[in-house]
């Protein structure tokens, strides 16, 4: 990842080359807009900074009988004072059900010099791993955390080691284990991901090098190998610079003669009709190199704001259970406009709700579906619900009962049914006076789209540019078997993730709305269509 100090002058760049991952400081107080008509209610049940900026989630692990989060924290965030500098460090968080959180404070602090006085820069994107075979020589079941370091914009990557369960950790004395290739070019070298292959008893690290993504092994976790690249421009696959790299196993259709590889990566996807997103290949790993099935990558969320995922199984699980589905969390927002963003309240920043991810055949196709964790539904109320009405152009008719619109979920079902010339369901959410913003689907196209344009007065003073990568409506293709379409809606204050059919399809976004905006509606385009199902539950404070 690259350092905050250099995410201003990037934005320029950012069609030709995803390289922005990190926000100045000084960037984004430039650019920050006043926020006294937007909502300035922190999220209900998304993680966020206590205060100051955060963004990439780093992959949780359990241990200690808690799970152990970090994000990219930014301590110097500060609007009083511009010029304070940036750089981000590790912010430790923990949680017994990846729901409620506790915070615990950073972990890993910036800008601390290695054994020879060297300061090697601030805590990038990596990842950490247990080291259960005691493989690094820092004891049985220590914490092993590999993040990229950065300074003088030279990438390099350092180890630090945890005998405490991850609360503090010690930088390893031989710190940068993995020194820039070339530190005259200042290469991109960055964000990486460690797995542990044990059909080779080997660890195995992805590695983000400009536009491809590089693999290394290791037996020790200190000295790596390079062993393959893997380039989808080669191909004529332009994805810009790619990031945040992710190699996992599943079994597709929770068929276990089906078990297959997934690499995934942030990448940037303005030759596809998208804006940055998390992209995707289905193929093979033989120890060495990774094959895509299909050169073209797929998307997890064809949303404006999912972006840097990670991906985890769970430790509590056995046998073929660890390959029928895994988590993921993102981080909930778009370079193409994070400089530019409403900011207030001390803190700038969400991760995603946590999602159990599955591969499935979708239309054909193997395809990453996603949906929320279950155990999200012990913060919501048991709700109310209303079935057989009919949506028009007129909100009335659809009959949906009272709802308080601050933070809720919406789970919907829809049909165009014999005799509904109706074409298009829209649902209006955050409605206050002439703003909304709309969440719908076209039956005659079979595509959900995300409309965010007029959702508040406060985004509408955003320079043209962010403004116009902001406003773009954002649109998924839904396979379809029948004529119904399922929704599930989970807003929080100022954002919404929504999942078609169980998450076959998904679109996650921000939204700024103005204060007391609460109002939810469902219409049609034009005509009629039929409302089979509305339910409705508030998150609770």
């Amino acid at each position: 990842m690259k350092s905050l100090i250099s995410r201003m002058v990037f934005t320029m760049f950012l069609r030709g080359a995803l390289s922005l991952r990190f926000l100045s400081a000084v960037a984004f107080y430039l650019f920050a807009i006043s926020c006294t008509t937007a909502s300035d209610t922190r999220p209900s049940y998304h993680i966020t900074p206590e205060s100051n900026w955060m963004n990439d989630p780093q992959r949780p692990f359990f241990l200690g009988e808690e799970w152990h989060l970090y994000y990219l924290y930014n301590a110097d965030f500060n609007e009083a004072d511009p010029s304070a500098g940036g750089g981000t460090e590790w912010y430790h968080v923990t949680s017994t059900d990846l729901v409620h959180w506790t915070q615990r404070g950073v972990a890993i602090e910036k800008y601390k010099p290695n054994q020879n006085g060297v300061n090697l820069g601030d805590i990038e994107t990596g990842s950490a791993v247990i080291d259960t075979e005691n493989t690094a020589g820092f004891g049985l079941n220590s914490v092993i955390a590999l993040a990229t370091q950065m300074a003088d914009e030279i990438q390099q990557q350092s180890l630090f080691y945890s005998t405490d369960n991850g609360n503090t950790f010690t930088p390893f004395s031989g710190n940068p284990v993995m020194p820039s290739p070339n530190p005259g070019a200042k290469p991109d070298f960055r964000d990486p991901k460690v797995i542990w292959d044990g059909a080779r008893s080997q660890w195995v690290m992805a590695l983000a090098e400009g536009n491809r993504i590089g693999f290394y092994t290791s037996s020790n976790l200190r000295t790596w190998v390079y062993k393959s690249g893997f380039t989808p421009q080669d191909s004529g696959v332009d994805l810009g610079l790619l990031e945040c790299p992710d190699l996992y196993q599943l079994d597709v259709d929770e068929d276990t003669t089906k078990r297959t590889w997934v690499l995934a990566a942030g990448a940037n996807g303005y030759r596809y009709n998208r804006t940055t997103g998390t992209a995707y290949w289905i193929g093979s790993w033989d120890g060495d190199q990774f094959t895509a099935a299909n050169i073209s990558p797929q998307w997890m969320d064809s949303g404006p704001d999912f972006y840097a995922t990670v991906s985890w199984s769970d430790p509590l699980l056995t046998g073929n259970q660890l390959y029928a589905s895994r988590r993921a969390i993102g981080w909930m927002n778009n370079w193409e406009y994070a400089s530019n963003l409403p900011y207030y309240g001390g803190w700038a920043g969400q991760l995603s709700m946590v999602r159990d991810i599955k591969l499935k055949t979708v239309g054909g196709a193997v395809t990453l579906v996603s949906m929320p964790i279950s155990s999200y539904a012990t913060i919501f109320d048991t709700g109310t619900k209303v079935t057989g009405k009919t949506i028009t152009t007129d909100p009335a008719t659809a009959s949906l009962p009272a709802m308080a619109g601050g933070a809720y979920v919406i789970r919907t079902t829809v049909s165009k049914n014999s005799g509904d010339d109706g074409n298009e369901v829209r649902i209006r959410i955050k409605g206050v006076d002439t703003f909304s913003t709309t969440i719908g689907f076209d039956f005659v196209q079979a595509q959900a789209f995300l409309v965010r344009d007029n959702d508040g007065t406060v985004t509408d003073g955003m320079p043209q540019a962010p403004k116009q990568a902001y406003d773009t409506i954002r649109t998924v293709s839904v396979p379809m078997e029948s004529n119904t379409i399922t929704f599930t809606v989970y807003v929080d204050w100022n954002s919404v993730e929504v999942f078609l059919n169980d998450g076959e399809a998904a679109l996650s976004g921000l939204l700024y709305p103005n204060s007391g905006a609460g109002g939810i509606q469902m219409v049609s385009g034009s005509g009629r269509l039929t409302l089979d199902s509305f339910s409705y539950a508030d998150a609770r404070s």
